[in-house]
């Protein structure tokens, strides 16, 4: 009864925690005037200038999100043609701060993004964007890419089929568009790598993840798994095939339904001998018994 009053007062966590964020996107508005009179070259100008104030140190990415944030909108209206309403602003702070932020079909997901994914590519560490097929991460990355481009900020898709050379350069860019299977197989080829210089990852930075429910829910069922050259000699699984072979019935023992086998004493005797080993269960023939 209390919480429920509380609520029809106060509201919801989640509407407190949106509320705080309108101050932040009437700021955003109070700067549109002034992003509307910059000549086309000054856009990518700017970005210029927000990523060296970054990366020197001088400004933080949230000092530096209602000038960016607004910048990013004008850049859209004359580039795409779309301007982002306040409720697309305040997704893109939703998403900046690493928290999840749903939206409906037909509001506008792709074009939230943009404004999370330009401030965060201003660290020069890269920004991966996530989806959920290869169509997606193309068509997103040739359409957004053309805002990204006017900014002066550089796009790369990672799709099936890319040698390890177009990845690299992709992974270079500013702004990575890609799906959660290549970016994890990536990840996990680079760690069978045994060079530095043959990584095509560059490092982890700031990701979004599109249809987030899907990606970290539903495909996380399905592990990656990936296999790689065998660090023990295959021979002496030729050598114990040999032996198998040579075994008669009063050697072993089998449980079908637990679908093991096991040597009998006679068993034992006979491989110890074939093997030429004074005892099958000492630990320094572990690899044999095995």
């Amino acid at each position: 009864m209390f919480g429920f009053l509380f609520r029809k007062i106060f509201g919801s966590k989640n509407e407190r925690y949106l509320r705080r964020l309108r101050p932040q996107a009437q700021r955003i508005n109070a700067l549109e005037p002034e992003m509307q009179q910059l000549e086309d070259a000054a856009f990518a100008a700017r970005i210029a200038q927000y990523k060296k104030d970054v990366q020197e140190g001088g400004r933080s990415l949230d000092a530096l999100l209602p000038e960016v944030f607004a910048l990013v909108r004008e850049a859209s209206r004359r580039v795409l043609g779309m301007r982002h309403y306040d409720v697309q602003l305040i997704g893109g702070m939703v998403l900046h701060k690493g928290k999840i932020a749903e939206m409906k079909t037909g509001e506008g997901k792709t074009l939230v993004a943009t404004l999370a994914v330009v401030l965060n590519a201003l660290s020069g560490k890269g920004v991966h964007v996530v989806t959920v097929n290869d169509y997606l991460a193309s068509r997103d990355a040739a359409w957004m890419g053309k805002l990204y481009s006017f900014l002066g900020l550089t796009t790369g898709v990672i799709v099936h089929g890319l040698d390890d050379a177009e990845r690299k350069a992709a992974y270079n860019a500013d702004i990575t568009y890609g799906t959660n299977n290549e970016f994890g197989f990536d990840y996990l080829r680079d760690n069978m790598k045994f060079y530095a210089d043959q990584l095509v990852q560059r490092g982890h930075n700031f990701a979004i993840v599109d249809e987030v429910d899907s990606i970290l829910i539903d495909e996380a069922r399905t592990p990656l798994i990936i296999s790689g050259a065998s660090e023990e000699s295959v021979g002496m699984y030729r050598t114990v095939d040999d032996i198998v072979r040579r075994l008669a019935p009063e050697h072993y023992t089998i449980d079908e339904k637990a679908r093991t086998a096991m040597l009998t004493d006679a068993g034992v005797l006979r491989c110890e001998e074939l093997l030429k080993l004074d005892n099958l269960f000492d630990p320094a023939n572990i690899t044999a018994q095995h």
